[in-house]
């Protein structure tokens, strides 16, 4: 999840795990990431040898420093206006505190630790984005129904291996995400997706050719940062699935970037960070 709503190909097939367990991972859809992550995300495709891993992920999850809690105290009430509607700081301190935790767990992998201000910049400009696209999606009589919402709570409860929809709703309500905000983020995550397939007009369907380049992305990517010795990658035909997510869900990133582009030039945006 990345500002302006682009993504990359994770550095290793760990990383994929806690990436690619929605159908999408559009940039301003933060809070919908940080429900899986929270939860521990394993994913169904996830090779057996790991398994006693995945089964402890919630445990240790939950058990993460409380002091990594970001500061949003200084964040006024109204956070940004986009064509009228206001962004609160209440929407802003979820996505904030999801992308804090993305950054966080990119920074142990050996990656740089943005700091707060850029960090507050870019929710505030993720937020905006995905506004931008909402009402896009309203303008276009483009809907999610009540009974989406639940399926997709449901096979967000399956993905993170929970017996149903209210063990996913509680296990995020003990992370401190209330249900209302899981079913906001969802409702969000199906609209912006019906939004992206009306603009690109067909299906998303990546080749083998592009998992395959996607998979050797991976493999490049972790040599160059020398983490081969202790993670191996599964072969490719484990990792497909997921492998397919990603791709998807970068090429639903593009048009979707490309739509909140041309949103923006006649958009009324007032960001008050």
């Amino acid at each position: 999840m990345l500002s302006r709503l682009r993504s990359g190909p994770p550095r290793t097939v760990d990383e994929m795990r806690t990436t690619m367990p929605t159908r999408t991972t559009l940039a301003g859809l933060a809070a919908a990431l940080l429900l899986l992550t929270a939860c521990g995300g394993g994913g169904e495709d996830e090779p057996s040898g790991e398994s006693s891993a995945s089964s402890d992920s919630s445990e240790s999850a939950a058990a993460e420093p409380e002091g990594s809690e970001p500061d949003a105290a200084d964040v006024p009430e109204v956070v940004a206006e986009v064509n009228g509607e206001e962004i609160t700081r209440d929407e802003f301190t979820v996505a904030y505190a999801a992308l804090t935790q993305q950054a966080t767990a990119q920074a142990q992998a050996g990656g740089a630790q943005p700091d707060e201000d850029t960090l507050k910049e870019q929710t505030a400009q993720n937020l905006v984005d995905t506004e931008l696209l909402r009402q896009e999606a309203d303008a276009r009589g483009i809907d999610a129904s009540e009974q989406a919402v639940d399926d997709e709570i449901t096979s967000l409860a399956e993905q993170n291996q929970l017996p149903s929809a209210q063990a996913f709703l509680d296990a995020v309500a003990e992370q401190g995400t209330s249900e209302d905000v899981v079913r906001d983020q969802v409702e969000t995550q199906l609209l912006v997706e019906g939004l992206v397939a009306d603009e690109a007009g067909q299906e998303i369907e990546p080749t083998e050719k592009d998992l395959r380049t996607l998979y050797q992305q991976v493999k490049q990517q972790q040599s160059q940062s020398g983490q081969q010795a202790t993670q191996a990658i599964p072969p490719f035909d484990q990792v497909r699935a997921q492998l397919k997510d990603q791709a998807v869900s970068e090429e639903q990133g593009r048009v979707a970037q490309s739509l909140v582009d041309g949103l923006t030039e006649d958009a009324d945006i007032t960001i008050n960070l």
